[in-house]
């Protein structure tokens, strides 16, 4: 994916109640294009709402076609029941990506605070701020996994910049 143009990312913090996606566009600094969330209905089966991200997801990708998917890494929680459906999550948007033939970049929540703030241990409230700093856009009209989904894609992003240089 070496290019000197500016390439399109389709970042996604994977859920299973609720995914935030974004595009964004690889310039200097990166721009967000749009962001949204992706809802799952509560009152639908399991494997229903598993659909519903895979199609909802497969849409994105036929109409922006990105040149590569962000996506975070699982996050182990202490709730075993919540870290499995959002394993599942992951797997539909990997194989989405696999079918489509879209390089993955696979970033960990850490690798994502790093490269917003220069820790990698820093907090929600504080990736937010650079989110909204760096792009000069107002988060309080979003939802936290659409915040989530731009901080992931402004990093990978930045993966893809380095990744030119080597």
């Amino acid at each position: 994916m070496k290019s000197d143009t500016a390439q399109t990312i389709l970042a996604i913090d994977p859920g299973f109640d609720r995914c935030g996606v974004a595009l964004i566009h690889t310039t200097n600094p990166p721009e967000i294009f749009h962001s949204w969330c992706i809802s799952t209905d509560k009152k639908d089966t399991h494997a229903q709402r598993l659909a519903f991200i895979f199609k909802n997801v497969e849409s994105a990708i036929l109409e922006h076609k990105p040149d590569a998917i962000a996506l975070e890494t699982l996050f182990f929680s202490v709730n075993k029941k919540t870290v499995m459906a959002v394993a599942e999550s992951r797997g539909v948007i990997v194989v989405l990506a696999g079918l489509h033939h879209i390089p993955l970049i696979e970033l960990s929540p850490q690798e994502v605070k790093l490269a917003m703030t220069g820790s990698g241990n820093a907090d929600k409230k504080s990736v937010q701020k650079m989110v909204a700093l760096t792009l000069k856009i107002d988060i309080a009209k979003k939802l936290d996994d659409e915040v989530d989904a731009i901080a992931l894609g402004m990093a990978a992003a930045g993966t893809l910049r380095l990744q030119q240089f080597i």
